[in-house]
């Protein structure tokens, strides 16, 4: 696991670089405070000064890896060194899938991801609603997701956002453990139909896992979830943000239409680890 001294030091790198390059990086935080192993993370020092960070994040089969290096430090081979190092810990512990992201705006992430020979999947969006007013919402009930949910969730992953079964149930599990985090489910009628988790943090709401069952879509359910949530998360005097990936055009459209608006993107790319000393 990571001290606090690391975190603080990860933290501090992380403001430098977004500040030097205006980007924003996905460091995946909570996971990061709650890692049981330090074989997941690659930290470089120089006189005792953090210049270089590696992560790796394992979501059941799939490892998503995301880094950064002092802006003056860079050119020096230190992020290449790191990513030899993660390669080796991603093929021993067996991922069947690896995902690398950057921020979209970062030549010099896309550049290196061009030499590495990955290739691109899916950009992600992190947006922001912008305040204002939203009607009041009915037709559905939320309530607090219990240890009997945890099947509906895994199917909900399955069929909504298409996640492997093996993948949806680590995330899912891995969820419940995380602090100042509602994982709600969406009730109609006395069917449980979907889910949404809202995690705060330092003053803002983040809506993750935004998931209706595919036969109950379409009928206007979603959006008036979504207003319930961010009217509740507004008055209590939130920030209200969430993540979507660009080719859910369904879900990017509904998003839109209740005031959230693009701010970041992050590019993910799919590399192949070799499985031979060839």
């Amino acid at each position: 696991m990571l001290t606090t001294k690391q975190l603080n030091d990860i933290e501090i790198l992380q403001k430098e670089c977004e500040r030097n390059d205006s980007l924003q990086l996905k460091l995946n935080w909570e996971m990061l405070r709650s890692r049981k192993t330090d074989q997941l993370d690659f930290l470089k020092y120089e006189n005792e000064e953090l210049i270089a960070f590696l992560g790796v994040y394992s979501f059941g089969s799939t490892a998503e890896v995301c880094g950064m290096v002092k802006p003056n430090e860079r050119r020096k081979g230190y992020f290449n060194e790191m990513f030899n190092k993660a390669k080796e810990t991603i093929k021993n512990q067996g991922f069947k899938k690896v995902l690398l992201n950057a921020p979209s705006s970062s030549d010099a992430a896309k550049t290196f991801l061009g030499k590495q020979g990955a290739s691109y999947k899916f950009t992600e969006h992190q947006m922001h609603w912008q305040t204002q007013l939203l009607d009041a919402s009915d037709g559905f009930v939320l309530r607090h997701a219990t240890i009997e949910d945890i099947d509906m969730r895994v199917r909900l992953d399955i069929e909504a956002f298409g996640v492997p079964e093996e993948d949806a149930r680590a995330m899912e599990s891995r969820i419940d453990s995380d602090e100042d985090t509602d994982m709600l489910m969406i009730i109609v009628d006395d069917n449980t139909i979907g889910k949404v988790r809202v995690k705060r943090e330092e003053g803002e709401a983040w809506i993750y896992g935004f998931s209706i069952l595919p036969e109950y879509q379409g009928k206007g359910i979603g959006r008036n979830v979504l207003r319930k949530i961010v009217n509740e998360q507004n008055e209590l005097g939130h920030s209200v943000h969430l993540e979507v990936e660009t080719k859910n055009a369904h879900a990017l459209k509904l998003y839109e239409s209740v005031g959230f608006k693009a701010v970041h993107a992050q590019d993910y790319y799919e590399y192949q680890i070799k499985t031979d000393s060839k």
